[in-house]
């Protein structure tokens, strides 16, 4: 149980223990705080599988659109962890507020959405050849230059605030 700073509202999270097990803060506290990985895998999976676009009536048609909607997020976000070594080819973070932006940015590693949108673009061919390809490959490296933009920036603004 927990209660808000200002408002006095009162939280309650439900745990369970298997017997024979001791319940320690320690416990309960991990059990608590792995509520907001699986909000945030639920809003992820709203956003962009949409699991809440179902307008099913019937329990058996609500399960099955869940499982697929969680399949095809799974199958993404296992595909996007077994390629982010191969496919994350960023230059170096800047070391200091003035340097110069590096010739070639390099590429960000793939994400589930870009997965997502990869297997999407090779089952629905409206585009010609390559088109999907090049779009991402522009999209990764100008992701790539942003953050390197803003990492530079952020060292801008850690200096003027040690200064």
């Amino acid at each position: 149980m927990r209660r808000h700073l200002s408002t006095g509202e009162l939280a309650f999270h439900y745990c369970h223990v298997p017997e024979g097990q001791p319940v320690t803060k320690t416990r309960l506290i991990r059990a608590a705080g792995l509520r907001w990985p699986v909000e945030e895998c639920f809003e992820f999976g709203k956003d962009y599988f949409g699991l809440d676009q179902c307008q099913a009536r019937l329990y058996t048609a609500i399960a099955r659109h869940t499982v697929l909607v969680m399949a095809a997020l799974a199958v993404c976000a296992v595909t996007a962890a077994h390629l982010r070594d191969r496919t994350d080819s960023q230059a170096p973070p800047p070391s200091t507020p003035d340097q110069p932006p590096p010739p070639e940015p390099g590429l960000i590693p793939l994400t589930v959405h870009e997965v997502k949108r990869l297997l999407a673009d090779a089952l629905h061919h409206p585009m010609p050849p390559g088109h999907a390809t090049r779009w991402l490959t522009w999209r990764r490296r100008h992701q790539a230059r942003a953050r390197w933009f803003h990492q530079r920036t952020r060292l801008n603004r850690d200096y003027a605030l040690v200064s």
